[in-house]
């Protein structure tokens, strides 16, 4: 496979990623109240890739 074709199979999910990373930590950031040490959740969205930023959409986030 040529790599420029894999480079434009790539950047949608690079995109993807970068996004949900930005959201995830803007909404970190000004959550007052978290499941779990903020810390720990600003560690699992950067360093979880795309994983990190939904686990805490779905598991970090308190609706209160």
């Amino acid at each position: 496979m040529e790599t420029s074709r894999l480079i434009m199979l790539l950047l949608p999910i690079l995109f993807i990623q970068l996004g949900l990373m930005i959201f995830a930590m803007i909404d970190l950031i000004k959550a007052k109240h978290t499941n779990g040490p903020k810390w720990m959740w600003g560690a699992v969205i950067i360093f979880v890739n795309i994983i990190g930023p939904i686990l805490y959409f779905v598991i970090g986030r308190r609706n209160y």
